[in-house]
């Protein structure tokens, strides 16, 4: 494998670029991607056990998402300087990613999984908890852990009447829905947000204009797998 690693990009809908990369960094794990869209960075990594341990009869899965200070290039200040307890918002973020991977492990699956999605490199103005789902399943799909996938998850939202995917961090104040959502290339797993009051039809719209990207970033996925 070469240096540089393996690589795979796809653009969204206003033409910005995400680069998927495996074969970098984390090469002892059972599969790891780097996710890159501007100056936003985020690596995913996921080990899992070859064997089950004994009268365990469901999947023990830890998903944990990591923002450190030294991905902007700073460092925390006063007593703490471990950063050694998750954010309420990194907890958040971990089991929106954990609700769209778990059902779709094999049901018979049980040996001990563990997902790190770490923030590496931020953008000011790149969101990077809508590409974390991404990290996850593509770092899964690249491995030769069982599952059902890939999946992909998107931020939604709506500005002067417009649907943006991924809004920058300047539009989240001023949108009038603001929704996460998952699938695979052919359900939506999960979807989660909040917006002002709006039709059935309109959410409707933006779920469907949700899928629509996913379904290209899960294609990404496939064709980085083949590669590998």
């Amino acid at each position: 494998m070469s240096k540089t690693g393996i690589k795979k990009s796809f653009n969204l809908a206003d033409g910005r670029e995400v680069t998927i990369e495996t074969g970098k960094l984390a090469t002892q794990a059972d599969g790891s991607v780097v996710v890159k869209m501007g100056d936003t960075m985020l690596l995913a990594t996921v080990v899992s056990n070859k064997e089950p341990r004994e009268n365990v009869d469901f999947l023990p899965l830890s998903v944990d998402y990591q923002e450190k200070y030294a991905a902007t290039g700073r460092f925390p200040g006063g007593f703490f300087k471990r950063e050694a307890r998750p954010s309420e918002y990194e907890i958040l973020i971990a089991r929106l990613v954990d609700r769209a991977l778990r059902p779709l492990f094999p049901s018979d699956y049980h040996a001990e999984t563990q997902m790190l999605i770490s923030l590496i490199s931020a953008d000011k103005n790149i969101m990077p908890d809508a590409l974390a789902a991404l990290a996850a399943s593509a770092a899964i799909t690249v491995s030769d852990i069982p599952f059902n996938g890939p999946i992909s998850e998107v931020r939604v939202g709506k500005k002067d009447g417009q649907l943006i995917i991924n809004p920058s961090v300047e539009d989240i104040d001023s949108l009038e829905l603001d929704i996460m959502v998952a699938a695979t290339m052919d359900n939506i797993m999960m979807v989660e947000g909040e917006m002002k009051e709006i039709s059935e039809q309109e959410m409707l719209e933006a779920l469907r204009f949700a899928h629509d990207a996913i379904k290209i970033q899960c294609q990404a996925q496939v064709e980085l797998a083949a590669l590998v």
